[in-house]
């Protein structure tokens, strides 16, 4: 692009880049379907190209419905999802994103921030995002650039960044992140070597989770998929009476998290139960756990863990896969110089 002349760089820009501005940068006289199309118009697309693309933003942006309404009706937190949609409806390749959430209440801009997560993961589009708020950047991120006087002085995934910083400037930078808001399951969770099949009966299940000194034991089907979780001590009382089935003792109200859940979301499950908190797919395997040491040392510690754990859950190295993607290439970008 530096070789590129001004005409032809404003070319690229008007066709492969959208833009999503801290002050929104709605038209107040027109509706918000006119404002979410508005890219498009100046492109010369069809008024009913414009109207499906400006419907299917707005639905993405959880806005389905509100087309015809004006922006001055509209929240700062719905005038900024329209600005989000706008920048969607041209489904162009570069998303820019200058400080989009900094002028909303930090509940508005949580909500956002999960949205932006969502949508990511739909859309798959590449993004810049400008922020000063290094939690955001750990948090949205695949890989984040920190910047000082107008140079990088670090760039890498969210985890490298805790873990190994640069320099005396990144590691003050990091000191105070609170590790809740921007690491995942991932990141603390181990394997399960050990689980109980749904068609064996008590007493194989019992015999083997005294041998591993189990007091819990994950129950799965035979496609890996979870059942719920039994306690050492209700499958004890069903093989004592001879029951032939398992599913007697099976908790299937366990709670379960993904591998991109925030650790702040799982903390509550440690409150409410002791048991160890499964990890599963979108199809509901089992890929992990997450044990209460783990989750812990998570939240204190710059070190990612080993995936050691408590007895009962032997770690596996071979699981981790580094930090969850979450576009194509999406970038970030935080300048704590300015």
């Amino acid at each position: 692009m530096s070789k590129m002349s001004a005409k032809e760089l404003r070319e690229v820009r008007r066709r492969k880049i959208g833009m999503v501005f801290q002050h929104f940068g709605l038209l107040p006289t027109r509706t918000v379907m006119d404002n979410v199309t508005f890219g498009l118009e100046i492109k010369g697309a069809s008024s009913s190209e414009r109207k499906k693309a400006g419907e299917e933003a707005l639905e993405l942006v959880g806005l389905q419905g509100q087309g015809k309404k004006m922006t001055s009706e509209l929240s700062g937190g719905m005038q900024q999802r329209v600005g989000l949609a706008r920048a969607l409806a041209t489904k162009q390749e570069l998303l820019l994103m200058d400080e989009p959430f900094s002028a909303l209440d930090p509940l508005i801009r949580r909500d956002m921030q999960n949205l932006f997560l969502k949508i990511q993961g739909e859309v798959q589009r590449t993004v810049v995002f400008v922020t000063h708020d290094l939690d955001e950047a750990l948090m949205l991120g695949h890989r984040v650039a920190i910047m000082k006087d107008g140079e990088i002085v670090q760039l890498g995934t969210p985890e490298e960044i805790l873990r190994e910083p640069a320099t005396d400037y990144v590691e003050r930078f990091v000191e105070d992140v609170d590790y809740a808001k921007v690491r995942t399951a991932e990141s603390v969770m181990v394997s399960v070597k050990e689980v109980a099949y749904l068609n064996e009966g008590p007493t194989v299940v019992l015999r083997r989770m005294r041998q591993l000194g189990q007091s819990h034991m994950f129950v799965v089907d035979d496609e890996r998929r979870l059942q719920g979780i039994v306690e050492v001590e209700e499958v004890a009382r069903l093989a004592e009476r001879n029951e032939r089935e398992l599913r007697a003792a099976v908790d299937d109200g366990t709670p379960k998290v993904e591998r991109s859940t925030y650790l702040r979301e799982i903390l509550p499950h440690f409150v409410e139960r002791d048991a160890p908190v499964p990890v599963c797919d979108q199809n509901n395997r089992l890929e992990g756990v997450i044990v209460r040491g783990a989750l812990i040392a998570g939240l204190t510690t710059t070190t990612e863990q080993n995936g050691e754990g408590p007895e009962p859950f032997e770690g596996d190295e071979g699981r981790r896969e580094g930090a969850v993607l979450r576009g194509s290439e999406a970038g970030q970008e935080t300048d704590g110089g300015r």
